[in-house]
């Protein structure tokens, strides 16, 4: 049990000591950008099936005509 509380102090000390933190206002651009990203992406993959299930549709009611 003490190997495992010092290796967490141990990360806590590296995070402290060693990480260079980004400043506040590039992690709320940084932010905006990965938000402004998910979007589009989930709006692209909404567009690509909603048009996929219309081509499915479409050949289903041509090979029962």
């Amino acid at each position: 049990m003490t190997k495992v509380v010092n290796y967490i102090s141990e990360a806590f000390e590296e995070l402290k000591s060693n990480v260079t933190w980004p400043e506040w206002a590039e992690v709320q651009r940084l932010t905006i950008v990965v938000a402004v990203f998910s979007v589009l992406f989930a709006l692209a993959t909404w567009g690509v099936d909603e048009m996929f299930a219309n081509l499915l549709e479409k050949f289903f009611t041509w090979i029962k005509a």
